[in-house]
Protein backbone atom coordinates (compact mmCIF):
# COMPACT_ATOMS: atom_id res chain seq x y z
CA UNK A 1 0.00 0.00 0.00
CA UNK A 2 1.63 3.59 -0.70
CA UNK A 3 1.87 5.54 2.30
CA UNK A 4 2.09 9.12 2.77
CA UNK A 5 5.84 9.78 4.70
CA UNK A 6 7.18 12.80 6.12
CA UNK A 7 10.94 12.86 5.86
CA UNK A 8 12.73 15.43 8.10
CA UNK A 9 16.66 16.11 7.77
CA UNK A 10 16.25 14.62 4.57
CA UNK A 11 19.46 16.33 2.38
CA UNK A 12 21.89 14.22 3.45
CA UNK A 13 23.12 10.90 5.28
CA UNK A 14 20.25 8.78 7.02
CA UNK A 15 17.33 10.94 5.92
CA UNK A 16 18.49 11.33 2.30
CA UNK A 17 18.99 7.03 1.94
CA UNK A 18 15.75 6.91 3.64
CA UNK A 19 13.74 8.87 1.09
CA UNK A 20 15.38 6.85 -1.83
CA UNK A 21 14.55 3.41 -0.41
CA UNK A 22 11.20 4.61 0.67
CA UNK A 23 10.43 6.14 -3.47
CA UNK A 24 11.87 3.10 -4.51
CA UNK A 25 9.37 1.21 -2.57
CA UNK A 26 6.56 2.90 -4.07
CA UNK A 27 5.24 5.43 -1.43
CA UNK A 28 4.74 8.87 -1.54
CA UNK A 29 7.60 11.22 0.00
CA UNK A 30 8.20 14.15 1.33
CA UNK A 31 11.62 15.60 2.22
CA UNK A 32 12.05 18.09 4.47
CA UNK A 33 15.54 20.13 5.49
CA UNK A 34 16.57 23.15 5.75
CA UNK A 35 18.75 23.18 2.42
CA UNK A 36 16.31 22.41 -0.40
CA UNK A 37 19.42 23.03 -2.71
CA UNK A 38 20.76 20.08 -1.67
CA UNK A 39 17.76 17.73 -2.64
CA UNK A 40 17.27 18.11 -6.46
CA UNK A 41 18.47 14.63 -6.72
CA UNK A 42 15.89 13.68 -4.36
CA UNK A 43 13.04 15.51 -6.38
CA UNK A 44 14.51 14.30 -9.70
CA UNK A 45 13.55 10.51 -8.40
CA UNK A 46 10.15 11.79 -7.13
CA UNK A 47 9.83 13.18 -3.64
CA UNK A 48 8.30 16.38 -3.09
CA UNK A 49 10.36 18.93 -1.14
CA UNK A 50 9.52 21.28 1.78
CA UNK A 51 12.15 24.03 2.91
CA UNK A 52 11.73 23.00 6.94
CA UNK A 53 13.60 24.07 10.01
CA UNK A 54 12.56 21.82 12.67
CA UNK A 55 13.26 25.06 15.43
CA UNK A 56 10.56 27.20 13.31
CA UNK A 57 7.07 26.43 14.08
CA UNK A 58 5.62 28.43 10.99
CA UNK A 59 7.99 26.26 8.75
CA UNK A 60 6.66 23.02 10.59
CA UNK A 61 2.85 24.00 10.30
CA UNK A 62 3.25 24.91 7.00
CA UNK A 63 4.91 21.97 5.83
CA UNK A 64 2.49 19.70 7.57
CA UNK A 65 -0.88 21.60 6.64
CA UNK A 66 0.69 21.33 2.80
CA UNK A 67 0.70 17.71 2.60
CA UNK A 68 -2.92 17.67 3.90
CA UNK A 69 -3.96 19.92 1.33
CA UNK A 70 -2.55 18.02 -1.38
CA UNK A 71 -2.42 14.06 -0.33
CA UNK A 72 -5.84 14.18 3.17
CA UNK A 73 -3.35 12.30 5.37
CA UNK A 74 -0.15 11.30 6.81
CA UNK A 75 1.12 7.84 7.53
CA UNK A 76 4.08 8.28 8.77
CA UNK A 77 6.56 10.66 10.44
CA UNK A 78 10.14 9.84 10.14
CA UNK A 79 11.64 12.37 12.98
CA UNK A 80 15.72 12.26 11.75
CA UNK A 81 16.37 15.86 11.60
CA UNK A 82 19.18 16.18 14.43
CA UNK A 83 22.84 17.01 15.23
CA UNK A 84 25.50 16.23 17.88
CA UNK A 85 27.48 19.23 19.24
CA UNK A 86 30.37 17.63 21.44
CA UNK A 87 32.56 19.96 24.60
CA UNK A 88 32.53 19.48 27.90
CA UNK A 89 29.94 20.78 29.92
CA UNK A 90 31.87 23.67 31.42
CA UNK A 91 32.50 24.81 28.16
CA UNK A 92 29.34 24.28 26.03
CA UNK A 93 27.71 27.88 26.05
CA UNK A 94 24.25 27.55 27.44
CA UNK A 95 22.87 29.00 24.13
CA UNK A 96 24.70 25.88 21.91
CA UNK A 97 22.94 23.23 24.60
CA UNK A 98 18.88 25.04 24.11
CA UNK A 99 19.96 25.22 20.68
CA UNK A 100 20.69 21.34 20.32
CA UNK A 101 17.63 20.34 22.47
CA UNK A 102 15.04 22.82 20.14
CA UNK A 103 16.27 20.59 16.73
CA UNK A 104 16.47 17.16 18.74
CA UNK A 105 14.06 17.20 21.26
CA UNK A 106 11.47 20.20 21.22
CA UNK A 107 11.61 20.33 17.21
CA UNK A 108 10.86 17.00 17.20
CA UNK A 109 8.26 16.47 19.77
CA UNK A 110 6.24 19.86 17.94
CA UNK A 111 5.97 17.84 14.59
CA UNK A 112 4.81 15.09 16.05
CA UNK A 113 2.05 17.23 17.98
CA UNK A 114 1.18 18.74 14.34
CA UNK A 115 0.51 15.11 13.19
CA UNK A 116 -0.98 13.37 15.78
CA UNK A 117 -4.37 14.77 15.40
CA UNK A 118 -4.41 13.61 11.74
CA UNK A 119 -3.26 10.47 12.61
CA UNK A 120 -5.77 10.37 15.13
CA UNK A 121 -8.99 10.58 12.73
CA UNK A 122 -7.99 8.12 10.30
CA UNK A 123 -7.13 5.73 12.99
CA UNK A 124 -3.17 4.91 11.75
CA UNK A 125 -0.19 6.03 11.60
CA UNK A 126 3.36 5.27 12.59
CA UNK A 127 6.01 7.97 14.10
CA UNK A 128 9.88 6.75 14.02
CA UNK A 129 12.01 8.18 16.34
CA UNK A 130 15.37 8.61 14.87
CA UNK A 131 17.28 8.26 18.51
CA UNK A 132 21.05 6.69 18.68
CA UNK A 133 22.99 4.17 20.64
CA UNK A 134 24.08 6.81 22.80
CA UNK A 135 20.39 7.21 24.07
CA UNK A 136 21.38 4.28 26.56
CA UNK A 137 24.67 5.63 27.85
CA UNK A 138 26.86 8.76 28.32
CA UNK A 139 30.47 9.72 27.20
CA UNK A 140 32.85 12.57 27.82
CA UNK A 141 32.29 16.13 25.99
CA UNK A 142 28.59 14.01 25.20
CA UNK A 143 26.18 15.25 27.74
CA UNK A 144 24.03 18.05 25.51
CA UNK A 145 23.77 15.42 22.83
CA UNK A 146 23.47 12.32 24.62
CA UNK A 147 20.83 14.20 26.74
CA UNK A 148 18.78 15.09 23.78
CA UNK A 149 18.86 11.39 22.71
CA UNK A 150 17.53 10.12 26.79
CA UNK A 151 14.78 12.50 25.78
CA UNK A 152 13.92 11.37 22.87
CA UNK A 153 13.55 7.54 24.53
CA UNK A 154 11.76 8.57 27.58
CA UNK A 155 9.20 10.91 25.59
CA UNK A 156 8.86 8.02 22.06
CA UNK A 157 8.35 5.45 25.68
CA UNK A 158 5.64 7.84 26.80
CA UNK A 159 3.27 8.53 23.64
CA UNK A 160 3.98 4.77 22.51
CA UNK A 161 0.91 4.27 25.46
CA UNK A 162 -0.61 6.94 24.86
CA UNK A 163 -1.56 6.42 21.01
CA UNK A 164 -1.56 3.11 20.81
CA UNK A 165 -5.90 3.55 21.37
CA UNK A 166 -5.80 5.30 18.31
CA UNK A 167 -4.08 3.05 16.25
CA UNK A 168 -0.93 4.69 15.99
CA UNK A 169 3.20 3.19 16.64
CA UNK A 170 5.89 4.64 18.15
CA UNK A 171 9.14 3.23 16.92
CA UNK A 172 13.16 4.13 18.01
CA UNK A 173 15.47 3.83 15.39
CA UNK A 174 19.27 3.47 17.55
CA UNK A 175 21.67 4.00 14.29
CA UNK A 176 25.27 3.11 15.72
CA UNK A 177 28.59 4.66 13.72
CA UNK A 178 26.78 5.41 10.39
CA UNK A 179 28.75 7.14 7.66
CA UNK A 180 27.38 10.83 7.33
CA UNK A 181 27.93 14.45 8.52
CA UNK A 182 27.41 13.91 11.64
CA UNK A 183 31.08 12.71 12.42
CA UNK A 184 32.32 15.56 11.01
CA UNK A 185 30.22 18.31 12.83
CA UNK A 186 30.47 16.29 16.27
CA UNK A 187 34.49 15.99 16.19
CA UNK A 188 35.02 19.93 14.67
CA UNK A 189 32.33 20.98 17.71
CA UNK A 190 34.57 18.79 20.08
CA UNK A 191 38.01 20.35 19.09
CA UNK A 192 36.79 23.70 19.01
CA UNK A 193 35.10 23.97 22.41
CA UNK A 194 37.57 21.37 24.51
CA UNK A 195 40.47 21.36 22.37
CA UNK A 196 42.59 24.50 24.17
CA UNK A 197 41.78 24.21 27.73
CA UNK A 198 41.69 21.72 30.76
CA UNK A 199 39.77 19.26 28.76
CA UNK A 200 42.33 19.34 25.90
CA UNK A 201 44.17 15.99 26.36
CA UNK A 202 40.72 13.87 26.68
CA UNK A 203 39.51 15.77 24.07
CA UNK A 204 42.13 15.29 21.41
CA UNK A 205 41.96 11.41 22.40
CA UNK A 206 38.16 11.40 21.83
CA UNK A 207 38.56 12.62 18.56
CA UNK A 208 40.91 10.42 17.36
CA UNK A 209 38.15 7.84 18.62
CA UNK A 210 35.47 9.59 16.44
CA UNK A 211 38.22 9.44 13.27
CA UNK A 212 38.79 5.87 13.66
CA UNK A 213 35.11 4.55 14.21
CA UNK A 214 33.76 6.15 11.78
CA UNK A 215 36.11 6.73 8.73
CA UNK A 216 37.32 3.27 9.05
CA UNK A 217 34.39 0.71 10.90
CA UNK A 218 31.12 2.94 10.34
CA UNK A 219 28.30 1.64 8.58
CA UNK A 220 26.63 3.11 5.09
CA UNK A 221 23.12 5.19 5.87
CA UNK A 222 21.08 2.42 3.85
CA UNK A 223 21.19 0.16 6.86
CA UNK A 224 19.55 2.76 9.15
CA UNK A 225 17.03 3.56 5.86
CA UNK A 226 16.09 -0.29 6.11
CA UNK A 227 15.19 -0.40 9.82
CA UNK A 228 12.87 2.35 9.18
CA UNK A 229 11.83 1.00 5.99
CA UNK A 230 10.60 -2.09 7.66
CA UNK A 231 9.48 -0.30 10.95
CA UNK A 232 7.16 1.69 8.24
CA UNK A 233 5.96 -1.40 6.26
CA UNK A 234 5.77 -4.19 9.03
CA UNK A 235 2.00 -5.23 10.79
CA UNK A 236 3.23 -5.33 13.90
CA UNK A 237 6.76 -3.20 14.04
CA UNK A 238 9.22 -3.33 16.78
CA UNK A 239 9.01 -1.05 19.37
CA UNK A 240 12.67 -0.53 18.77
CA UNK A 241 15.84 -1.11 15.87
CA UNK A 242 19.09 -1.16 17.31
CA UNK A 243 21.42 -0.87 13.44
CA UNK A 244 24.94 0.06 11.94
CA UNK A 245 28.31 -0.31 13.15
CA UNK A 246 28.57 -0.92 17.46
CA UNK A 247 24.55 -0.24 18.06
CA UNK A 248 23.72 -3.95 19.32
CA UNK A 249 26.95 -5.07 21.17
CA UNK A 250 26.89 -1.16 23.20
CA UNK A 251 23.82 -1.39 23.81
CA UNK A 252 23.83 -4.90 24.82
CA UNK A 253 27.36 -3.73 27.29
CA UNK A 254 25.81 -1.04 28.80
CA UNK A 255 22.61 -3.40 29.96
CA UNK A 256 25.21 -5.91 31.41
CA UNK A 257 28.00 -3.21 32.87
CA UNK A 258 28.03 -1.21 36.08
CA UNK A 259 28.41 2.18 35.56
CA UNK A 260 31.87 2.35 36.80
CA UNK A 261 32.38 -0.66 34.37
CA UNK A 262 30.79 1.13 31.37
CA UNK A 263 33.04 4.14 32.42
CA UNK A 264 36.27 1.96 32.28
CA UNK A 265 35.08 0.67 28.85
CA UNK A 266 34.50 4.60 27.50
CA UNK A 267 38.49 5.04 28.39
CA UNK A 268 39.52 2.04 26.84
CA UNK A 269 37.95 3.24 23.80
CA UNK A 270 39.69 6.47 23.59
CA UNK A 271 43.09 4.99 24.81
Amino acid sequence: MNKIVLVTGASAGIGAATVKMLLEHGHTVYAAARRVERMTELESLGAKLLGMDVTDDEAIQRGVQQIINAEGRIDALVNNAGYGSYGSLEEVPMSEAKYQFEVNVFGLARLTQLVIPYMRKQGSGRIINISSMGGVFGEPHGSWYHATKYAVEGLSDSIRMELKQFGIDVVVIRPGAIKTEWNGIAKDNLLKVSGHGPYKELAEKHAKMFDSAYSKMASEPIVVARAITKAIESNRPRTRYAIGQGAKITIFLRWLLSDRAMDRVMKMMMG
